[in-house]
């Protein structure tokens, strides 16, 4: 994909992603964290689900009333996912997940 065919995203829901040394990141804009471990945590966002990879993950603040989430460890990888588009395939994400 070129950056041409990107479609900007406006939804008006503010979401920030600040990842920091891929030791420490911080999101805001989470609604509930849905599942985590040492390996693998799943945040439901304003923006669809985030599934950050890592290991030794922790989960250092959880606020749900500032809609802040800070989680750290050894980050891999971010991934979006679409709550809708998992709803609808059937088994989800976590089913996928725990293979």
């Amino acid at each position: 994909m070129t950056i041409d065919e990107r479609k900007p995203i406006s939804t008006g829901v503010i979401q920030n992603i600040i990842l920091e040394n891929r030791g420490k990141l911080t999101i805001t804009g989470v609604n509930d964290v849905l599942s985590f471990d040492d390996q693998v945590v799943i945040v439901d966002t304003e923006l669809g689900l985030l599934t950050i990879k890592g290991e030794n993950l922790r989960i250092n603040k959880l606020s749900i009333d500032t809609s802040e989430v800070i989680v750290e460890g050894t980050i891999s990888s971010l991934t979006y996912s679409d709550k809708n588009l998992e709803a609808n395939k059937g088994g989800g994400l976590l089913s996928k997940i725990f293979k």
